[in-house]
């Protein structure tokens, strides 16, 4: 973990490894300051608080939640004076997707030999995640704290006299995606809006309103760009994701239209120039969301992950692929 500064006022926490819950951290340090997600456990948390300390004067009294998954909000509890703004979706969705139940659940099961033993004989990518994740990670002790200040389209904050807009482009990667934008600085935090050299992913909505979403962000103009996941960039960045999630569109519609299923599909796509980014068996849950759009079915609907993490693995060893998520 590393700090960076990315304007006269603007700075972002970043994970390097850029896997599944290494996500990132931004901070406008001006007025009252706004600190942008609080990373995916306490420890984490601890960590960025120590970096960004060393630039803000106290702990800042707005934190900006650009949406509802675990690794974006579980240091919540450690700002107790803060403001908590976010779209209007995100205290229910918060409930669901940030309950820290389940990865305690998945990593303390790493740790004991039944379980891992009937995680191996039946979801044997769940137990690759979990293992995974229990090398870094440690959901034990987060407590869910919800928004305070919630929004509908955009909520603008007053940093003396500089301009910070809150913008809802969601639903997209997530239901309450929300992007920070400080255009007096040329500053766009993306949430994970934007992966960068890490294979993005799409849980909700459909590829025209993730396309959409980033076709906003591109209209911004930002100069700088603190994605959700990976190093900071510009919007090319954006670009790219947009190339990557057409091209998997496309290629998964030719497989469709040949009477191939969505692991087939998987197996099938050449990834080409998205080849080296990080996780790229993360294809698996791209094209399923496709062969929803192809199926008319609702893009939206549950997702059954232990299928989909064993797909994932499934993918990563018989393509030759990272086995990493």
């Amino acid at each position: 973990m590393k700090m960076q500064q990315v304007s006269d006022h603007c700075f972002a926490v970043l994970n390097e490894t850029n896997l599944v819950c290494d996500a990132n951290s931004g901070l406008i340090n001006l007025g009252d300051g706004v600190l942008v997600d609080t990373q995916s456990d306490l420890s984490h948390a601890r960590q960025m608080i120590e970096l960004f300390s060393s630039v803000w004067a106290g702990p800042p009294k707005y934190v900006v939640l650009t949406h509802e998954d675990i690794d974006h909000v579980a240091g919540n509890q450690l700002f107790p004076e803060a403001e908590f703004i976010a779209h209007q979706t995100m205290t229910e969705r918060m409930k669901e997707a940030a309950d820290p139940t389940e990865s305690q659940k998945l990593t303390h099961g790493v740790h004991h030999l039944v379980t891992r033993s009937v995680l191996r004989a039946a979801h044997p990518g769940l137990l690759a995640v979990a293992r995974q994740l229990d090398e870094n990670y440690d959901f034990d002790g987060i407590e869910l704290v919800l928004p305070t200040i919630l929004f509908d389209d955009q909520y603008t904050l007053d940093l003396e006299g500089m301009e910070v807009n809150v913008i809802y482009l969601g639903p997209a990667h997530e239901v309450g995606d929300t992007v920070v934008n400080m255009p007096s600085e040329g500053v766009l935090f993306a949430g994970d809006l934007l992966f960068n050299q890490s294979t993005p992913m799409g849980w909700v909505g459909s590829y025209q309103q993730f396309s959409d979403a980033l076709d906003r962000i591109i209209a911004l103009d930002p100069a700088t760009i603190v994605p959700g996941h990976g190093p900071v960039c510009g919007v090319e960045a954006v670009k790219e994701e947009q190339a990557y999630f057409q091209h998997v569109f496309d290629e998964s519609k030719k497989c469709f239209d040949q009477g191939l299923d969505s692991r087939q599909a998987a197996e099938r796509i050449d990834l080409e120039r998205f080849a080296g980014w990080k996780a790229p068996a993360r294809l698996v849950i791209n094209v399923e969301r496709a062969y929803r759009e192809f199926r008319d079915e609702q893009v939206d609907a549950p997702w059954d992950l232990p299928r989909i993490f064993d797909g994932m693995h499934h993918l990563a060893k018989t393509n030759g692929l990272p086995d990493e998520f």
